[in-house]
């Protein structure tokens, strides 16, 4: 190996390394005193619950591991935003699964739970997938409710989700662990069953205190909604267990008699490795993002036998499309090429830059893949779409257009991978957040913004000094470049994946080895969702 793929690979894995760190962190959740407490009563935290739950951890696709990192410190931070949440395996079956972490806050929820609980049903939705709910929830962080309750995609939404998914037939299946309290009471009982356990469980709309100080009423928490009095005089839960692992055994058997469900009838055949080695990649792929490399070797290194059928490979370099199977399933990749390359007029093209021929080239791939029903991949390391007066007069606006138009109007479910840069309308053409992803992870040296902190931090320089001339003052080159330097570090700091991940505008970080894992799952569960509309790109400029 060269010098080059060594450096790489070092620096590669030692970003890998600070994601294991991170992650390790995250799973700690409220830390062991609160776990310890949960363990007196009886009762498994919000993982244990999933590892019992889910045939095995090495197929439980983690969403929102990251929301909330860094957020709410005042209060004392709020690690993966008090839920996890994530795609897994039940006797066999995929489904979505979202459990309460009772150590943090006692499973309250604050604005970041609020849209992680909706991305999870945003997933069941799209996907047609069964969702279970395992609930230990204090209900609202009272301090910041008026962040969390009134808004549309604020906590009420999830109550319309639960009805509308259950309208189209969704399978909702609840269990009330610990405390279910106020509004959020209502999410188990419009799930098609709500179990809970008994002496440790609870689902009432106001708790005992509130109702002394309402009505004057004495009453304990376990006489006013335990297990006994839901399942024998209420009649709100279905049935009662005497502890964790029963009620998580009736879930089990409970999937074990859900009948099968409509396939959108992806290809698939038996998977293959891929004949590159995967580990390649940590060598391959530069953290320097001014390094030229070959995106055709990292797909190489993921894609089933490494073989990649490209489409128009010798038109419109600066973005590679082609077709290949990951894990057996037939994908059509959309990526952006890093190498510098020549046109037949001779001209040069920067890699990372979407040009005029290399948009139409992956607009038309992507109704290609739509005509064929095969889902997409987006592979990013984008710099943006090429700017001066020459891409101007060549139409490079309307020409983006269409490749947007083409991803928003895709009917084939899409998935994105941020490898490297995600900026600007670079980011929106290569299916972004905004366009609908199945779903959306970064590997750790990704970075979204609209521009890169080096370009970001000089326009933000000169509107300040601008603006400070403006006032009749003068600044030194010294003092212009440690104002620099500061607005750098600030912008870079929101540049980095964990602070994507933290607000949610991806699903996680993730080690690139486990690409393979993330698509292939993503696209059994959307195999559950059969396509009902044929793809209508509407009006476009030619």
């Amino acid at each position: 190996m060269d010098l080059k793929f060594n450096k790489n690979e070092d620096s590669n894995k030692l970003l890998l390394s600070e994601l294991k760190r991170k992650l390790v962190k995250v799973h700690e959740g409220g830390g062991a005193k609160k776990l310890e407490k949960l363990h007196e009563k009886g009762k498994f935290s919000a993982r244990e619950r999933i590892e019992y739950l889910v045939d095995s951890m090495d197929t439980f696709l983690e969403v929102g591991a990251f929301a909330a990192d860094g957020m709410y410190e005042e209060w004392g931070g709020c690690p993966s935003a008090g839920v996890v949440t994530g795609i897994g395996y039940v006797s066999g079956r995929q489904c979505v699964i979202v459990a309460n972490d009772a150590t943090v806050k006692a499973g309250a929820w604050f604005p970041m739970t609020a849209k992680k609980n909706l991305r999870a049903q945003e997933i069941a939705i799209e996907n047609k997938l069964p969702i279970i709910y395992l609930v230990d929830s204090a209900g609202v962080f009272l301090p910041m409710q008026d962040e969390i309750f009134p808004d549309k995609e604020h906590f009420g939404r999830q109550f319309r989700n639960n009805a509308k998914m259950s309208s189209e037939g969704i399978i909702q299946i609840a269990a009330i662990m610990g405390s279910c309290v106020a509004g959020g009471a209502y999410l188990p009982i419009m799930a098609d069953e709500a179990m809970i356990v008994d002496k440790t469980g609870s689902i009432f709309l106001a708790g005992s205190y509130l109702v002394k100080a309402a009505i004057g009423e004495d009453v304990d928490n376990e006489t006013l909604g335990g297990a006994t009095t839901h399942c024998e005089i209420s009649g709100v839960t279905d049935n009662k267990y005497p502890g964790d692992k029963e009620c998580l055994d009736a879930i089990k058997r409970t999937f074990e008699r859900i009948g099968d469900t409509d396939k959108a009838g992806f290809n698939r055949i038996k998977p293959a490795p891929p004949k590159e080695d995967p580990n390649n990649i940590f060598g391959l792929f530069p953290n320097d993002r001014s390094t030229p490399y070959d995106m055709v070797d990292i797909i190489k290194c993921m894609v089933d036998d490494s073989e990649f059928e490209q489409y128009k490979e010798l038109y419109g370099k600066t973005l590679v499309c082609g077709y290949a199977r990951i894990d057996g399933w037939s994908v059509g990749i959309v990526a952006n090429q890093r190498t510098v390359t020549k046109t037949k007029k001779g001209e040069m093209q920067m890699g990372g830059v979407i040009y005029s021929d290399s948009a139409d080239k992956a607009a038309r791939f992507i109704m290609n893949c739509n005509q064929r029903k095969i889902p997409l991949v987006f592979l990013h390391d984008v710099n943006g779409f090429m700017v001066g007066s020459r891409s101007e007069h060549g139409g490079i606006i309307k020409d983006g257009a269409k490749m947007v138009n083409a991803v928003s109007n895709s009917v084939v479910p899409k998935f994105s991978i941020v490898m490297g840069a995600s900026y600007g309308a670079g980011n929106y053409a290569m299916c972004g957040k905004a366009y609908d992803p199945r779903l959306i992870y970064a590997w750790p040296n990704a970075q979204i913004a609209v521009m890169s902190g080096k370009s970001a931090a000089k326009t933000l320089l000169q509107i300040k000094v601008s603006a400070m001339k403006a006032k009749g003052k003068e600044i030194s080159e010294e003092d212009q470049q440690k104002m620099l330097d500061e607005i750098k570090a600030s912008y870079d700091a929101k540049l980095s994946p964990y602070y994507a991940a933290s607000q949610l505008w991806v699903d996680g970080v993730i080690d690139p080895l486990e690409t393979r894992k993330v698509i292939s799952m993503g696209i059994e569960a959307a195999n559950n969702a059969p396509i009902e509309k044929s793809m209508n790109v509407g009006v476009i400029q030619t």
